[in-house]
Formats: C-alpha cells, structure tokens, sequence
C-alpha cells in the first residue's frame, strides 16, 4: 500500500518505483486489480464517512492532463489519431468535495471539456449534509443554487462578472 501511495503521489511511472516496495510489475498488479475491484473507492468513502463536518464543505476541479502516451495507445487500439486538435479527449477533471480544512470527502471524475457547473450535477449525489457549500465562480448557476437550497445547503459562490443580476456572497 504504500507503495502504491507513494508512484500516485510522486507521479512516477511504475517502473521507476524505489526497489524497497517490490517489483515494479507487482505493484502495478495490484493497483490494477485492486482499483477493479473497487477496494480504493471503498476505503475512500469509509474515510469521508467519518469526516463529521457539519457546517462547511467546499467544491472545487482541477485539470489533469492524460499521460504522454494515452494518445498513441488510443490510436493503436483503433481510435483517434494522436494529433494536437484531439488532444482534450484524453484529459479528466478530478473535482472534488472538502471539509473545511480541505481534507477531501468524496470524488468524481469527468471529462476534461465539461465546465465546472455542468460537472456540479455529478457533485450534488455525494453532497454531504451541511449549512454551507463555498465553491469559486466556475459553479455560479441558478439551477445550481436552486439545487443547494432543495437540500438546504447555503451556497456561497460568487457571480460571474457578466451577470445582470447580482448575488450576495459572504467575501470572507
């Protein structure tokens, strides 16, 4: 296990694992078989299941780009031609719910291309019970708010720029 922390952590390949954790092919073994059986998604919703935050959890995305070779692979395996104008097909946004010490409380993967409001929708399901959501402006969306507030979660989001109507949002 710490193994397979350390590779994901420091981003390495597998091969380039330090030998005090074992063949490389076997920590990969695991990984793989580990992730397949879903034993990794488990022990992060047993860990987010204890988080206790009741009052505050924050939204938010980053960009990961795909591995030098995923676009060579995909064209070996029929699909899309590795060239710079498809590129984005192969990259994912991890977005994210934290408590309020930004320890993280549930995980989501999408596409690379879907905005941060349209990929709040796969958020809203693992949305923990709270008094408040603080998100940046790539969440701002009346059916978003609308959403929060069905659950009774205040959002604090502030207004894209080029909103007509303003909305009050606590700035601290």
């Amino acid at each position: 296990l710490s193994g397979l922390i350390f590779i994901n952590r420091i981003g390495l390949r597998w091969r380039d694992a330090p030998a005090a954790y074992g063949p490389h092919k076997a920590l990969y073994s695991r990984w793989k078989r580990w992730s397949e059986k879903g034993i990794f998604a488990r022990m992060m919703a047993g860990l987010a299941a204890e988080h206790g935050e009741k009052t505050t959890v924050m939204i938010d995305a980053t960009y990961l780009k795909a591995h030098r070779t995923a676009t060579s692979m995909a064209a070996k395996k029929g699909g899309v031609a590795p060239d710079r104008s498809n590129q984005w097909r192969h990259d994912i946004k991890l977005r994210d719910i934290c408590d309020s010490q930004g320890r993280p409380i549930d995980l989501f993967v999408t596409a690379g291309q879907v905005s941060d409001y349209i990929g709040a929708r796969a958020v809203l399901s693992g949305l923990p019970k709270v008094k408040w959501l603080l998100g940046d402006r790539g969440y701002e969306a009346d059916w978003f708010r609308e959403a929060l507030q069905d659950k009774g979660v205040r959002a604090c989001i502030p207004a894209r720029k080029k909103r007509k109507t303003p909305v009050k949002y606590d700035k601290r």
